[in-house]
């Protein structure tokens, strides 16, 4: 695996010119390369860059367009020997997350939005009849309405899935004939850097693609300020999302944001309870609990809240946490220690405020065979809490990390309430054997996406959140209209 690494600008690489900043494996601690620490010259190569790239990736046909797109995804799954070690070394993905998961979902991102290049781009509309008035004739006014692209995109990725989450911008971006400067989280870049040579081989055009990394925000930061940014599409914490807002409304900056999440799933006394664990297990089983659709708050009709805890608590005994490298491994490290030590104060502080710790919640807990555990990593047990209530700062803010907590409720009224009671609005869960009844929840749920029954979301539906949760919406489609402009053009027969 290559030690040092480079950005990569205008279709070359270049040394980062503040230096480099050491990435460090969640695992075993141990280092796995050093990425480039941008400059602010670098990021404003990048943006010129792209800048002069997109005037004539705006005008290349949707087919060349759309021949590049499945080329690379071709590509990626052609190179996975390259890319699934160094995703399991910078994030501490499990294998089934780097691999199975990962690289397929690129791979389809992409051949989603070759097909979406070709994609009809105006809407007509009928003739409309207009009376005369001293500075226009009357008669028949015709109108369509055509998607522009929006000019130059900063994508600003996540830590947890940097290579997927920065596929599900690149893609479309670049359908729409937008141009593109990405940067990655400062927790695990290599990945994104390494996609640099899949558009090198692909053929890709000088300065659509280009890549900065820094240890901190600072590169992130100068995308938002830059004028010649048209655009940021981010995917990360309510936080800095807001910053972005604020920092990008000088430029009146387009904002496309994914944001926190605290997942509820609602548990009907009449739900069918294996399906319902299988689901909230899933925050534990899926990625150390680093994803912002989990369904981190069980809450559960009191009739059936002791067969829940019961049922989750055998579930989290039966989740092998250990080495990522290991096949037997369901639950790896979280992605640094500083992150560690942040979801171990929240189960701290949950305990202090009076919740009830079920299974978890200590840093040696461990499910698999002892041998198999490293004794470094940035390890933290899947952890139940119980009794919580719904004022606990545990049941209010996102954790982002495999701790689960439980709350009972005794009527719909309630659980509604306690689902609506948080600044987010992301992802939430109904479970019931009543369909109806679902949908009528569902529409009184504040979050821009409802589960009923499972925990599997569906590639075609705009994705997004309400609240804090984020701005504008993705997925399928809806991924090229948040990547493009509309521009109305009426003229009269």
């Amino acid at each position: 695996m290559t030690d040092k690494h480079r950005l990569f600008i205008d279709n070359t690489w270049r040394e980062g010119g503040a230096g480099t900043y050491p990435i460090i494996n969640p695992g075993t601690e141990s280092l796995v390369g050093h990425a480039p620490e941008a400059s602010a010259t670098d990021v404003a190569a990048a943006i010129a860059a792209a800048r002069r790239a997109q005037k004539h990736w705006a005008a290349t046909s949707p087919s060349a367009r759309a021949a590049l797109l499945e080329r690379i995804a071709d590509l990626v799954l052609e190179r996975a020997e390259d890319f699934v070690p160094l995703l399991q070394a910078e994030t501490g993905a499990t294998i089934r997350v780097a691999g199975a998961m990962q690289l397929p979902v690129v791979a389809d991102r992409f051949r989603r939005y070759a097909r979406g290049a070709l994609e009809p781009t105006v809407d007509s509309f009928p003739a409309h009849p207009v009376a005369a008035t001293p500075l226009a004739a009357g008669g028949l006014t015709n109108a369509a309405a055509a998607r522009r692209p929006v000019g130059v995109v900063g994508c600003i990725t996540s830590y947890n899935f940097p290579i997927v989450n920065l596929a599900g911008k690149l893609a479309p971006a670049l359908a729409m004939g937008n141009t593109v400067v990405a940067k990655p989280a400062p927790q695990d870049p290599l990945a994104c850097l390494k996609l640099g040579e899949i558009f090198l081989e692909a053929g890709a055009p000088a300065g659509i693609f280009n890549v900065v990394t820094d240890s901190g925000s600072a590169a992130g930061a100068a995308l938002v300020a830059s004028p010649d940014v048209d655009m940021i599409s981010f995917t990360g914490s309510t936080t800095v999302g807001r910053r972005i807002a604020t920092d990008g409304s000088a430029t009146m900056k387009r904002l496309l944001m994914e944001l926190g999440g605290k997942g509820a799933a609602i548990v009907l006394e009449d739900a069918d309870l294996g399906k319902a664990v299988m689901a909230i297990g899933s925050t534990w089983a899926f990625h150390s609990g680093q994803i912002c659709t989990a369904p981190t708050r069980a809450l559960v009709h009191r009739s059936r809240y002791d067969d829940v805890v019961a049922g989750l608590a055998q579930f989290a005994a039966r989740l092998p946490v250990g080495d990522p490298l290991s096949p037997k491994t369901v639950v790896g490290p979280v992605v640094s220690a500083v992150h560690r030590d942040r979801v171990e104060s929240y189960i701290a502080g949950a305990i202090g405020e009076g919740a009830r710790l079920v299974t978890g919640g200590t840093r040696k807990e461990h499910t698999a065979d002892a041998a198999e555990l490293p004794g470094t990593g940035f390890f933290v047990a899947p952890t139940l809490l119980a009794d919580v209530t719904p004022e606990m700062t545990i049941a209010r803010e996102e954790v982002f990390g495999p701790v689960v907590v439980v709350i009972p409720f005794d009527d719909e009224e309630e659980a509604i309430a306690i689902a609506n009671s948080t600044e987010f609005g992301l992802y939430d869960y109904v479970f019931t054997a009543d369909a109806a009844r679902a949908y009528a929840l569902a529409a009184r749920l504040r979050t821009g996406n409802v589960g009923i029954n499972t925990a599997q979301r569906h590639p075609e539906t705009p994705f997004g959140g309400f609240k804090q949760s984020g701005v504008g919406r993705d997925g399928g489609s809806y991924g090229l209209h948040a990547y493009s402009e509309q521009q109305a053009v009426v003229w009269q027969s």
